[in-house]
């Protein structure tokens, strides 16, 4: 199941998603760049968050918390994750504005790297990837927008679902995965915790993001039950 787009139109232009997608491909660009001219293992261990490193020192390694959050592990990571950013980014960032999204954002990835790092702290893997500021963009939808219709790629069809169906099968595959994971180095493979904590994060932090926010509009797009007109 593979989201296309949704049908959820929004009230501002989403300026913020916009400047992250063009971050997340820059950095990916020099990322590249950087692993041509010192190879792979220098630049991912170095700029990755990793876990044994930021236990051990972690004012000296707060830093890869950011940068590991903009970098990826190859183009298909880096084009995955994007297209989740670009479809349910902007409908965020319009619901709680865009400096508190820039915050939102960020915070959602910081707790996304303390579930990792918590859940696998003797790992000496580095992690990469914008997937757990993601995540909380996507649980923030899941609360806002429930009912909003997703258009997805099923096996040759293309077929439209309810928010609620498609980010609670991509959270059950996250909860499923790190629940295999759990204790285990997955150093080769997701960081399925990571997803989980900026998920939480995002559904947890989204109301509270829209204090003082002029209050969305009721729309049958939101809330689990239909708006009746």
């Amino acid at each position: 199941m593979i989201p296309i787009s949704d049908q959820n139109p929004t009230r501002t232009t989403p300026y913020v998603t916009y400047l992250l997608i063009a971050l997340n491909i820059l950095a990916f660009l020099l990322e590249r760049q950087l692993i041509g001219n010192h190879g792979e293992s220098y630049v991912i261990s170095g700029y990755g968050l990793v876990p044994t490193r930021i236990s051990a020192d972690p004012s000296g390694e707060a830093f890869t918390i950011f940068t590991s959050m903009f970098m990826h592990g190859g183009f298909g990571h880096l084009a995955g994750n994007l297209l989740f950013l670009w479809i349910f980014g902007d409908n965020v960032e319009d619901a709680i504005g865009h400096l508190r999204y820039v915050a939102f954002y960020l915070s959602c990835g910081v707790c996304a790297a303390a579930a990792q790092v918590l859940t696998n702290i003797g790992s000496p893997a580095p992690m990469v990837g914008a997937s757990g500021a993601i995540a909380g963009v996507l649980g923030a939808y899941l609360v806002l927008y429930p009912r909003a219709p997703i258009t997805v790629f099923v096996f040759i069809f293309l077929i439209s679902l309810p928010a609620w169906v498609v980010v609670g099968f991509w959270f059950l595959l996250q909860l499923s995965g790190g629940w295999a994971a759990l204790g285990l180095d997955t150093g080769s493979g997701v960081a399925f915790f990571a997803h989980i904590g900026g998920f939480l994060a995002g559904v947890l932090g989204v109301r509270p993001a829209m204090i003082g926010r002029q209050r969305l509009q009721a729309t049958r797009f939101t809330g689990f039950r239909a708006v009746r007109g």
